[in-house]
C-alpha cells in the first residue's frame, strides 16, 4: 500500500503561507543580515533561503506563494473593526522587506499572489477550490503554522505541513487533536474564538464544551436550532452553557464568519479568481533577474554570494534530474 506522505506530482498542490515563514526569519534569531547600508534584510534573506530549500527538496510540479497584504483593509475588518486591532503596521524597513519577499516568489519561478481585500488563508482556499472543480482528485499540502487552514483539508492526502519540524498534519490529526473533523473548524473557532486575531467566540465556551456541542449537533448553525437540546447534555454546567449560547448567539456567528475561509471568491480584479492548475507549474530562475534583484536591495557580498551558490546548486540538481 502507498504511504500518503508519497504522492503523485501530476495532481499535488503545494501552497505556502508566505507571512508564516517571513515572520519567522525576521525574528528568529539565527538569521542575521543586513543591506550595505546597515539596515536589516534578515527576512528577506531567510525567507529566501526557505524557498530555495523548498524548491530543492520538494522539487514540486505545481506551487503557489500567497501573501498578506490586506492588514486593516481586508473584507473582515468591515465585518468587525477588533478584528486583528492587536496587530501593527509593518516600519519602513520591514514594509521594505514584505516587498522584496513578494518579489522574490515570483523571481523563483512560483505563482504568487496577494491582495487587499483578501488574506493569504482565502487566497489559498479558493485556488485550491477552483482547481479541484476541474480536476476533482488534486490533493494539496499547505506549509504552514496556521491551525485555521485546518478546514481547507477535504481529501485523505491534504495536509498541513510546518515545514521547519517537518510536521505533517491530516485530517485524523485534527480529529484527535481537536475532537472534530477539518470542516467543523470554524464552527469550533466561533465557539471558542481565536485570541491571536481578537475573534471573541462565546465566553466561557472552551475547548471541551466546543467538541463536545459539535460532536453533538455537528454544526453551529444546528447548536442554535436545538439550543434547548444543550441544557440536556451530561456535562457540568448544562443550562448556564445554553443560557450563556442564547446571549452570545450574535457574536458566535460573527466569530465564525471571521474565521471562514473564503474559498469561493468571484471578483476579476483579483488574479488568483480564475487560474487552473497548469497556471501553477514552477517556472524556471531568470539568474540575470535575481542577480538584479540581489543588487536592488543591496545585499552585503558573503549573504550575495551564498544565496547564488544555492541557485546555481539548485539548478545543477534540475539539470541532473
Amino acid at each position: 500500500m502507498k504511504n500518503r506522505d508519497e504522492f503523485d506530482s501530476e495532481l499535488l498542490v503545494f501552497f505556502i503561507d508566505a507571512s508564516i515563514y517571513i515572520f519567522q526569519a525576521h525574528f528568529s534569531p539565527y538569521i542575521n543580515c543586513s543591506n550595505e547600508k546597515g539596515e536589516d534584510l534578515s527576512a528577506l534573506f531567510g525567507f529566501t533561503q526557505f524557498l530555495i530549500q523548498l524548491v530543492r527538496r520538494i522539487q514540486p510540479r505545481f506551487i503557489a506563494v500567497a501573501h498578506d497584504e490586506s492588514l486593516f483593509t481586508g473584507f473582515r475588518h468591515k465585518l468587525s473593526p477588533d478584528y486583528k486591532s492587536n496587530r501593527e503596521l509593518p516600519d519602513e524597513n520591514l514594509g521594505m522587506q514584505l516587498a522584496g519577499c513578494l518579489e522574490v516568489s515570483s523571481l523563483l519561478g512560483m505563482s504568487t499572489f496577494s491582495s487587499k481585500v483578501y488574506e493569504a488563508d482565502d487566497i489559498i482556499g479558493t485556488l485550491a477550490t477552483k482547481i479541484r472543480l476541474s480536476m476533482p482528485n488534486t490533493s494539496i499540502q499547505i506549509l504552514t503554522k496556521d491551525k485555521d487552514l485546518a478546514q481547507l483539508l477535504t481529501t485523505e492526502q491534504d495536509c498541513l505541513w510546518d515545514f521547519s519540524a517537518n510536521k505533517r498534519r491530516y485530517s485524523d490529526d485534527i480529529l484527535n487533536e481537536f475532537g472534530i473533523s477539518p470542516n467543523q473548524f470554524s464552527d469550533y473557532l466561533g465557539l471558542v474564538g481565536d485570541a491571536v486575531d481578537c475573534i471573541s467566540g462565546v465566553p466561557g465556551v472552551g475547548p471541551v464544551k466546543a467538541k463536545i456541542l459539535l460532536q453533538e449537533f455537528g454544526s453551529l448553525e444546528e447548536i442554535y436550532r436545538n439550543i434547548d437540546e444543550v441544557s440536556k447534555l451530561t456535562i457540568r454546567g448544562s443550562l448556564n452553557l445554553m443560557n450563556t449560547l442564547r446571549e452570545n448567539k450574535d457574536a458566535a456567528f460573527l466569530s465564525k464568519s471571521l474565521a471562514t475561509i473564503a474559498c469561493n471568491v468571484d471578483d476579476e480584479n483579483e488574479s488568483f479568481t480564475s487560474i487552473s492548475l497548469n497556471k501553477l507549474s514552477l517556472r524556471g530562475i531568470d539568474k540575470s533577474a535575481f542577480s538584479l534583484f540581489l543588487n536592488k536591495y543591496k545585499f552585503r557580498e558573503p549573504d550575495k554570494k551564498r544565496l547564488q551558490s544555492m541557485i546555481t546548486d539548485l539548478s545543477r540538481q534540475n539539470t541532473q534530474d
